[in-house]
């Protein structure tokens, strides 16, 4: 079993790892340009083509979305009973309802379950990214909110995606293999550009930012097991589930705490340390998912 966690653990947390050290030693180094052509281009390329070859199926997935709207909502309703001096409200729950599911969670839900669970990880990523764009941007300014998700590219890709699986004729055959190609391209760019976003950050309070990402583990436990209670789940979604609701704050949240001038220092140290916390706890996850589950 160590030898398979480790197989699962190491080459995502290495390739995170070369990315720290590139941006460590390429002091400033702009991967604006990147980040861009990765949400635009690949990650949209990486779900369409994900759909076509694992179709969704609403009559028989609505457990799985619905349980991933619930483990986004539940914690960031769950933490408005928590309080932090020093630390907004807005902030507290932005970092607790949007985990790092792009970065770190589609390349190790994937090494850990399977490629035949690509259809339910790209659904968990979709639904994280529509909510993320919509309520997310709601909750730091009422004004952003409305409509923003609508630019999102992801969220056109899945639809398109969704609409072609059982009519993949309508297109011809280059398209699904040049999509598949560019999809091949997101998740470890993904990955290595979180590591040099990480190496340009800096910890500031670290009492406060370790007691927030011991919450966000804490409400993250209590939402999975109502989830799991309440809706008619599998192992195999449960697992998903599971590693999705322990995984580190996005590394996005911070750039919007930026953008929106939402105590960014703060979000940076809740980030950083909750990506440091995730070398232990996610090993933890998987171990105990492929054990009992």
């Amino acid at each position: 079993m160590l030898s398979t966690l480790l197989n699962i653990v190491v080459p995502v947390f290495a390739v995170v790892a070369v990315g720290f050290a590139f941006g460590r030693r390429q002091h400033n180094a702009d991967m604006g340009f990147v980040n861009q052509a990765n949400v635009a281009v690949f990650c949209p390329a990486l779900v369409f083509s994900a759909l076509i070859d694992n179709p969704v199926r609403l009559g028989t997935s609505w457990p799985l979305m619905l349980a991933g709207v619930l483990v986004i909502l539940l914690p960031g309703l769950l933490l408005c009973l928590f309080r932090f001096q020093g630390l907004e409200r807005r902030t507290l729950v932005l970092g607790g309802m949007f985990r790092n599911t792009g970065n770190i969670g589609i390349p190790l839900m994937l090494l850990a379950y399977g490629e035949d669970q690509l259809g339910a990880i790209i659904i968990l990523f979709v639904l994280s990214n529509l909510v993320h764009f919509s309520l997310g941007l709601f909750i730091l300014s009422r004004e952003a909110g409305r409509g923003q998700w609508l630019k999102n590219p992801i969220i056109w890709s899945a639809l398109l995606g969704m609409l072609l699986a059982d009519h993949p004729a309508l297109l011809p055959e280059f398209v699904y293999t040049s999509a598949s190609l560019l999809g091949q391209i997101a998740v470890p760019l993904m990955l290595f550009a979180l590591g040099v976003r990480l190496s340009c950050g800096e910890m500031g309070d670290l009492g406060l930012a370790l007691r927030v990402n011991l919450a966000y583990l804490l409400v993250g436990a209590a939402s999975l097991l109502l989830v799991a209670w309440w809706l008619p789940l599998g192992a195999d979604w449960l697992r998903l589930l599971a590693l999705s609701v322990m995984l580190p704050p996005a590394v996005l949240n911070y750039l919007l705490c930026e953008q929106y001038r939402c105590q960014p220092d703060k979000m940076a140290s809740i980030v950083l340390l909750g990506n440091g916390i995730s070398v232990l706890t996610i090993p933890l996850v998987i171990y105990l998912s492929l054990t009992y589950l």
